[in-house]
């Protein structure tokens, strides 16, 4: 199992629009193979509530880049949701914890 992690720096203003987007956009992923789970979540910190914490975990890193991000949902999620980030996220992905506590 690996964990995709992203900020996402959306455009202020535009967070309930971004989530309603958001809204339409999930089963588009929840579809792909390899999907496990999705958790999105507003940063509380004051002044960062256009910050949004994205993290999916996936079977695979394969099943995220070349099988998610080369279909057809993912043409749509790209539609949906990248025009309201500014800057663009860095998506990260990582291995089984080393540590639990």
């Amino acid at each position: 199992m690996i964990l995709e992690s992203a900020l996402l720096d959306v455009l202020p203003g535009q967070e309930e629009e971004f989530l309603a987007a958001f809204d339409e956009a999930r089963p588009l992923i929840a579809v792909q193979t390899g999907f496990h789970s999705l958790e999105l979540r507003r940063c509380l910190d004051e002044g960062r509530g256009s910050r949004f914490l994205l993290q999916v975990e996936w079977e695979t890193l394969e099943d995220h880049t070349e099988g998610f991000r080369r279909s057809a949902e993912y043409r749509r999620w790209r539609d949906l949701l990248h025009r309201f980030y500014a800057p663009f996220p860095e998506v990260e992905h990582y291995g089984e914890p080393v540590l639990r506590a």
